[in-house]
């Protein structure tokens, strides 16, 4: 017999704890194959191998985000249904990051030095998203993948021609992001309300000016 344990308000808290900092620190696994590593790894010139650097220095630290809202969102989900598909996603996230971060070290680069600060900010919006209820949890998660899956485009057409590492990762993830969000509005989600959807943008656009180079 089986005996299945229930998470209480602690154990969420540890768990948040842990992931954060596996998050942070790099600590992170990939569950699924690096997409990445199917394709040549070619030598860049010094000019696109800082631009494809500081393009995938932006798609970690928007994993990092992204684990951070998702944990955020979870920990006060109302709806066990709306928590497991959350933490699903999550582990999908959780991939990317780890692929990122493997990119980023053949880039012979690192990742954003104020990632403690990106999660712990992105953690803080997702646990108030969460409080105004499942619906408007899902829809933030709708609105968010939408403007991920909208960046991730664009770095796909100014990564360098060569870099194909670096293209195949973030068609994935793309893909992924796509689903996350067609996901969250088959379960309920509610439409977010100006200027919630602007605001979120502006955050981003800033998020992603600063980490290209820190």
């Amino acid at each position: 017999m089986t005996n299945t344990r229930t998470l209480g308000p602690l154990d969420r808290l540890l768990d948040s704890a842990q992931n954060a900092l596996s998050t942070v620190l790099g600590g992170v696994r990939a569950e699924r194959p690096n997409p990445g590593r199917a394709e040549a790894d070619v030598v860049l010139d010094d000019a696109e191998r800082r631009h494809a650097a500081g393009l995938m220095r932006i798609n970690h630290v928007g994993e990092v985000c992204a684990q951070a809202l998702y944990i955020g969102q979870a920990a006060v989900a109302r709806d066990p249904a709306t928590r497991d598909q959350l933490l699903a996603a999550a582990q999908e996230e959780t991939d990317h990051l780890a692929w990122c971060g493997d990119r980023l070290r053949e880039l012979d680069s690192r990742p954003s030095l104020l990632n403690p600060l990106w999660y712990a900010g992105s953690y803080a919006i997702g646990a108030l998203a969460g409080l105004r209820g499942d619906g408007w949890n899902l829809g933030f998660v709708v609105e968010t993948e939408r403007q991920v899956e909208a960046h991730i485009g664009e770095h796909l057409q100014s990564l360098p021609e060569a870099d194909q590492r670096s293209r195949a990762i973030l068609r994935v993830m793309q893909a992924d992001e796509a689903r996350h969000a067609e996901h969250a509005q088959a379960a309920g989600a509610k439409v977010l309300p100006a200027p919630i959807p602007s605001l979120m943008a502006a955050a981003s656009k800033l998020m992603k000016t600063v980490a290209y180079r820190v």
